[in-house]
């Protein structure tokens, strides 16, 4: 009988007795997977595989010793406890209490050009990180933070938000292990600026990723990321997000669309997605917004 060997970290805990401790799991195109799990006391080893994943202890635990990737460990957690386990290395991790877990997991297929390009071709997966050794990191624990409010505001993140979150966090880890990426020089050329957001407002039904922006503008997703904040102020994603609510503002003053149908033009799978957004950037439902631009011109027109 063969046995199937899993591919990466989310599929190992998609499968056989594992995928009984999955609560959660959100993945966009292997670019990050994000997964919590609730698991008994015990043993919680794994073989290895090709993903550097970070893990986020949500409770705490008493007693947990092992081996991810730094040397055998045996120390006790506090809630917020954050670790990482080295990719294509067999973990070993006993837990002796009941626990919960938030991991991202980095396909090193995804990540090692970025991770290259991001040092000039200086990094080492085995020696860039702080594997094994539990930290705290309020810059990482507010990303994730960020990146979980926004999967449950829009679903499982986009790949442009995936990617986002990705480098900030793994510039952050890369710090943390003594080697610092390169910062940012100057902003995106005018021209880049241009057809960047040209490309995204043609595109805001569609899952854009980070990848097809920064090609756009002839440089490397690393680079990208940190020029376009400088130049507009706000990282791709948030800016993407506004154009979008813009573009759905407008279809709701001037269109009778149904909002599910709006929703969908402007990049969300749902109304309700939409209205989540919404609400929290405008204090105001889609259909609330609309009557509240549509009443004035009414009681206008019948003066």
């Amino acid at each position: 009988m063969t046995v199937h060997a899993p591919s990466s970290f989310a599929e190992w805990h998609s499968i056989g007795e594992h995928a009984s401790y999955m609560r959660t799991m959100k993945s966009p195109g292997a670019i990050l997977d994000l997964l919590e799990i609730q698991r008994p006391a015990g043993d919680m080893s794994r073989p290895a595989l090709p993903d550097i994943v970070l893990v986020e202890d949500m409770r705490g635990c008493r007693r947990v010793r092992g081996d991810l990737g730094g040397g055998y460990f045996d120390i006790a957690t506090e809630k917020g406890a954050l670790a990482v386990a080295a990719p294509n290395f067999s973990t070993s991790v006993v837990n002796e209490e009941s626990h919960r877990l938030r991991s991202l997991a980095f396909p090193l297929a995804q990540w090692q050009v970025v991770l290259d390009d991001a040092t000039d071709g200086r990094f080492s997966i085995d020696n860039s990180f702080i594997y094994g050794r539990v930290f705290d990191s309020p810059t990482i624990r507010s990303a994730l933070r960020t990146l979980w409010a926004l999967c449950d505001d829009e679903g499982p993140p986009s790949r442009l938000m995936a990617r986002a979150a990705g480098l900030e966090i793994l510039a952050e880890l890369c710090r943390l292990g003594g080697a610092p990426l390169a910062s940012a020089k100057g902003g995106l050329a005018p021209w880049a600026q241009r057809r960047c957001v040209e490309l995204m407002r043609a595109q805001l039904s569609h899952d854009i990723s980070l990848d097809e922006l920064a090609k756009e503008a002839r440089l490397s997703p690393f680079h990208f990321a940190r020029m376009f904040k400088q130049s507009f102020g706000a990282p791709p994603r948030l800016y993407l997000t506004r154009l979008r609510l813009e573009k759905a503002c407008e279809l709701l003053e001037h269109t009778d669309l149904p909002v599910t149908e709006i929703a969908h033009e402007v990049g969300y799978s749902s109304n309700q997605a939409l209205a989540r957004v919404f609400m929290k950037h405008h204090c105001l439902s889609p259909t609330d917004y609309r009557r509240a631009v549509r009443e004035p011109c009414r009681s206008a027109r019948s003066q």
